[in-house]
C-alpha cells in the first residue's frame, strides 16, 4: 500500500481511503453488514488506514456501523474521518448535540479528521456566524479533534474565500480528470498546494461514471494498458498530483475493493503516453455532449418553471458518461415544475438564447429519454 506523509499534521495515511457511503445493501436497503465488514477487513489488512464516513451516509446509519466494525482494530492503527452536517444545522446547540452523538455512534474518544460537510457560501457564513467554527477550534484544542477541515461543493471563488479565511489542516474536494474546471477544480488544488494545505479527493471516478465509459472510448485506454481497469486510470491520474494526499473511494462490492488495492499496491506514475490517452478520452467524452449550453441563463426564468440549464446539465452528463442511474436520480431530485416534460413550448426561451439552441426540441428529447 502506498502512504503519504502529512508532515505538518504528523499523519501518515494510506493514499487509498475507504469512503463509507456506498456499502453493499440488503433488499430492504440496510447496510449488508457481513459483506461490508469483510470489505473493510480486506482493506484494513491490505494496508488501508483511512476511513471516511458522515452523519448522512446510508440514511444516517453509516457512522454507527463503522463504529462497530472498526472496534475490531487497535484505535491507533487507523485514521477516522467524519463530518458535521451543515445542511441541516440551524443553531450552535444543534451542532453540539449532533457532534456529541457522533462520538457515541463511532465509539471513539477523538476524531482524526473532522470536516464541515459539503460547504458552500451560505453554509460557510452560517458556520462562522453561529460560532460553529469557533466551537470546533475549541474542540481541537481539547484534543477531541486532531485535524480540522472541510469538504466543498461550490465555485472556486467561494473555495478561495474559505481556504484563506483561517489556517486549515486539510480540505476535501471533488476532483478527477473530467472535473478540473468545476467547483474548486485545478485552480483550487493549486491554491491549496501553494498554501501548504493537504488535499483529500472525493469522487475521483466521478461517482462511477469514469468506470463505465462507452466501449469505443474504453478501447483507447485498454489499448495502452489492458490490465488496468477504467477506474484505475482515474485513480492514477489523481494520485499523480502530489498534494492529492488521500484518494477516497466509495467501494460498494468486493471487486471494487480488490481493484483499488491492486492500483495502490503498484501505483505506477502516468507517463507521457498515458497522459495523452487521458487527454484524448477527455475530448471524446466532451464530444458526446447533448447540447452546448453554457448556462448563461438568458433563457430563464421559464414562465412555467422549467429549469432549462439544469435539464441540459443532467442530460449532458448522461450523454457523456451513459450513467442512467445518475440521470434518473437527478430527475427525481428536481421539483416537478422544473423538469423538461413541463415545457409548454411557448418559445420565449429560444428568443432569448444567444446560441440559437432549439430548446423546445431538446427539452422534449430529454423528457422522452428519462421516461423511456
Amino acid at each position: 500500500m502506498e502512504y503519504t506523509c502529512m508532515e505538518k499534521l504528523g499523519a501518515r495515511p494510506s493514499r487509498l481511503g475507504f469512503g463509507c457511503m456506498r456499502f453493499p445493501t440488503t433488499p430492504e436497503g440496510a447496510i449488508d453488514e457481513p459483506r461490508a465488514r469483510a470489505m473493510l477487513d480486506l482493506a484494513y489488512r491490505s494496508g488501508v488506514n483511512y476511513f471516511d464516513t458522515a452523519y448522512f451516509y446510508h440514511q444516517r446509519t453509516s457512522e454507527a456501523f463503522v463504529g462497530r466494525a472498526l472496534k475490531a482494530y487497535p484505535r491507533d492503527t487507523f485514521y477516522l474521518a467524519t463530518k458535521l452536517p451543515m445542511a441541516i444545522i440551524d443553531s450552535l446547540e444543534q451542532a453540539k448535540e449532533i457532534y456529541e452523538g457522533q462520538f457515541e455512534k463511532l465509539q471513539v474518544d477523538y476524531f482524526d479528521f473532522y470536516l464541515l460537510h459539503a460547504m458552500n457560501a451560505e453554509r460557510w457564513e452560517k458556520a462562522v456566524n453561529l460560532g460553529i467554527v469557533s466551537f470546533l477550534e475549541e474542540q481541537q484544542r481539547l484534543g477531541r479533534i486532531r485535524h480540522l477541515g472541510f469538504s466543498f461543493h461550490d465555485s472556486y471563488e467561494v473555495f478561495e474565500r474559505m481556504l484563506t479565511a483561517r489556517e486549515w489542516d486539510f480540505c476535501q474536494i471533488q476532483f478527477n480528470y473530467m472535473d478540473t474546471q468545476i467547483q474548486a477544480g485545478m485552480k483550487g488544488y493549486e491554491l491549496a498546494t501553494r498554501m501548504g494545505v493537504p488535499v483529500i479527493v472525493m469522487e475521483p471516478v466521478k461517482g462511477g461514471s469514469l468506470a463505465t465509459l462507452s466501449d469505443e472510448i474504453a478501447a483507447r485506454m485498454k489499448a495502452v494498458h489492458p490490465e488496468w481497469s477504467l477506474a484505475s486510470w482515474a485513480m492514477r491520474w489523481v494520485a499523480g498530483l502530489p498534494n492529492c494526499r488521500v484518494i477516497l473511494s466509495g467501494m460498494s462490492d468486493e471487486a471494487q475493493v480488490q481493484d483499488n488495492l491492486n492500483t495502490f499496491s503498484h501505483l505506477e506514475p502516468l507517463g507521457e503516453v498515458e497522459m495523452q490517452t487521458i487527454d484524448a478520452v477527455r475530448e471524446a467524452i466532451h464530444a458526446r455532449m447533448f447540447v452546448g449550453c453554457t448556462a448563461c441563463r438568458y433563457c430563464m426564468p421559464c414562465p412555467f418553471g422549467v429549469d432549462i440549464p439544469e435539464n441540459f446539465r443532467i442530460m449532458n452528463e448522461y450523454a457523456m458518461y451513459g450513467n442512467r442511474r445518475h440521470l434518473v436520480q437527478a430527475w427525481k431530485e428536481m421539483e416537478d415544475a422544473e423538469r423538461a416534460d413541463q415545457c409548454r413550448r411557448c418559445g420565449k426561451c429560444e428568443e432569448a438564447c444567444p446560441q440559437g439552441i432549439p430548446i423546445r426540441e431538446k427539452l422534449s428529447k430529454i423528457a422522452r429519454s428519462v421516461q423511456a
